[in-house]
């Protein structure tokens, strides 16, 4: 069995690139349900001819997915 040196600062480093990567992980999958959003209200205003409907679901729906996500963020224990 071979013996591997344990060097904090390569763990240190890896545990900041894993951490900033899940928060980039994260904003682009807000980003991506937030477009997908809007464009199922603005399909519901303009296509369905509902526009108070398509802009309380946009503006509920935005809120909703800012409270989501700011509560569920990870522990930062990686």
């Amino acid at each position: 069995m071979a013996v591997i040196e344990y060097d904090s600062a390569d763990t240190q480093e890896w545990r900041q690139h894993r951490r900033s990567f899940i928060t980039f992980e994260r904003m682009v999958q807000f980003a991506a349900m937030h477009i997908a959003l809007i464009l199922s209200s603005l399909a519901l205003a303009f296509l369905g001819n509902v526009p108070w409907i398509g802009f309380l679901l946009g503006v509920g729906g935005t809120l909703a997915l800012i409270a989501w996500f700011a509560v569920s963020a990870p522990t930062t224990g990686t």
